[in-house]
């Protein structure tokens, strides 16, 4: 159902065209189509169905499914008659003979008409040349030079290699350049996010290239955009247009750009030594503003006239906050209800154990999604085997417990009974992750003492401990068994004797005689 969501909000929001959404999405147009048809009869407005989850939109869209008249016609194979064609000089192969093949393997296919008619649309999309025109505050054009700039350690004498980022926007020319120390996603959507700042305004579309911090795929099969990039763009509401894979001409305009920042200021960083990534970026400002204001000689402006005539007036505001980085992962909730991110541990209401969800966090905070609906939100941990649990994501069973124990409780109540008892508390804590996961079973071994007496558990334990048996289960067994009595301190084995003897917690056995 993202699909639906992202179509309605490129239509609603931005007023774009069928057209350009199909482009930006990948989407087939007649399904758009279908889409914003089904949208309009809804009569609902975008906030409502942002409130909707998964379930609920895809009742609201399509409630029931509705039958797909499929032609029984086979379709041609054009890529197979292309090569043919081709090859006439030698063959002497025709259309005409190739339709007859075809009709020899589909009697019911194609006539010879409808066969040209393809076959013309099919020859029309290979390799297109058109002239590019940008309209005002459409288009921002991204790419990265191919020159890397070398940051020097002064510390170890290293070298580590600085990349430019650099984007043109398409009516005016006017360029932003920065360095980062990567091209990871995250120094990507940084230098996105110092761009709009740089222009004050956000364009309509922005068109970067095939690179991975961008875009998953781009092929015959459809856009797939890095989700942490597509939610970038949705906070700045801009729409994605990737290059076609290896097709240059698709952004002369970041090609042009990118050839004359490496001449007019990266050529002039080649006898000059930088020491960090900050110190680059304040060469390249000085630099950038006299490259902007330069005067173009066929135009008679400079950039930064023709952007405050073009660009400038017609590109979108920017949002009130700066996009803060996110990462995106899908989780499974464990039967704990809790969630695994990067070895830490995150709660949800107990009903969603089992279920997928998916978790978008940055460096401060995590946001649990379930079908699109927020159902958790806490604070980043940093610690391996942290956990945050809200009281609220439990069963009522599991809140009463909670309420009723907390690792200081237990260790007090323990700490009544008597000192091997605050060991086996301790210990039950350091076999768990996390001490909620301990607390069935200290309060268990715990409640014996009213049963047994404080003195009995005390031995138990001891045993217990010394035979490395520490299980609910074994310690009910020695308490009724009293097998405590069966050997005297004396003949515990000098190691274990040792051990136990040496714990600066503990009286031992002849303290309880």
């Amino acid at each position: 159902m993202k699909q639906v969501r992202d179509i309605v909000k490129l239509h609603s929001d931005m007023g774009l065209s069928i057209r350009k959404i199909q482009g930006a999405t990948g989407v087939a147009k007649s399904t758009v189509a279908d889409y914003l048809k089904r949208y309009k009869e809804l009569s609902l407005s975008l906030e409502q169905i942002e409130l909707l989850d998964d379930d609920s939109l895809r009742l609201q869209f399509f409630p029931e499914i509705a039958s797909v008249v499929v032609s029984s016609k086979a379709m041609p194979d054009m890529n197979y008659i292309h090569q043919e064609l081709k090859r006439r000089k030698k063959t002497k192969v025709t259309l005409y003979l190739l339709w007859e093949e075809y009709r020899i393997d589909n009697p019911d296919g194609y006539g010879y008409t409808q066969f040209r008619v393809y076959y013309r649309r099919f020859k029309k999309k290979l390799n297109p040349s058109m002239r590019q025109t940008h309209l005002a505050g459409e288009k921002l054009f991204v790419d990265y030079s191919g020159l890397i700039m070398p940051i020097h350690n002064h510390r170890t004498g290293e070298i580590e290699y600085a990349q430019i980022f650099v984007a043109v926007l398409g009516a005016s020319g006017y360029t932003f350049v920065h360095a980062t120390h990567s091209q990871k996603q995250e120094d990507f959507i940084y230098s996105h996010v110092m761009c709009y700042n740089f222009f004050g305004g956000v364009p309509r579309v922005v068109v970067p290239d095939n690179l991975k911090s961008a875009i998953i795929s781009n092929n015959k099969n459809g856009i797939v955009v890095n989700e942490s990039y597509a939610d970038l763009n949705r906070h700045y509401g801009v729409v994605v247009e990737p290059t076609r894979p290896r097709k240059p001409k698709d952004k002369p305009k970041a090609e042009q750009g990118v050839q004359a920042i490496q001449r007019f200021i990266l050529a002039k960083f080649r006898h000059h030594k930088f020491f960090s990534v900050d110190e680059l970026n304040e060469a390249i400002a000085e630099l950038l503003d006299g490259y902007n204001n330069k005067v173009i000689k066929h135009l008679q402006q400079s950039r930064t006239e023709l952007f405050k005539e073009l660009d400038a007036p017609y590109l979108n505001p920017l949002p009130l906050n700066n996009y803060v980085y996110k990462q995106f992962k899908l989780a499974r909730v464990n039967q704990d209800y809790h969630i695994t991110l990067e070895k830490c541990n995150y709660s949800v209401p107990f009903r969603y154990i089992k279920e997928e969800v998916e978790v978008r966090y940055s460096t401060q905070s995590v946001y649990i999604y379930h079908k699109h609906k927020l159902i958790a939100t806490h604070p980043r941990l940093r610690r391996v085997g942290e956990t945050s649990t809200l009281h609220e994501h439990m069963p009522s069973d599991h809140q009463y417990i909670n309420e009723k124990m907390n690792p200081d409780r237990l260790r007090s109540w323990a700490k009544n009974i008597g000192e091997y008892s605050s060991v086996f508390v301790e210990d039950a804590f350091a076999e768990v992750e996390h001490n909620p996961q301990a607390y069935r079973k200290i309060s268990a071994v715990l409640s014996l003492a009213k049963l047994y007496g404080n003195t009995e558990l005390e031995l138990a334990l001891m045993y217990a401990v010394q035979m490395k048996t520490i299980t609910t289960k074994s310690i009910k067994s020695i308490l009724n068994k009293k097998l405590y009595l069966a050997k005297s301190a004396n003949n515990i084995p000098s190691t274990q004797q040792s051990l136990f003897n040496n714990h600066t917690n503990i009286r031992g056995a002849d303290e309880y005689k």
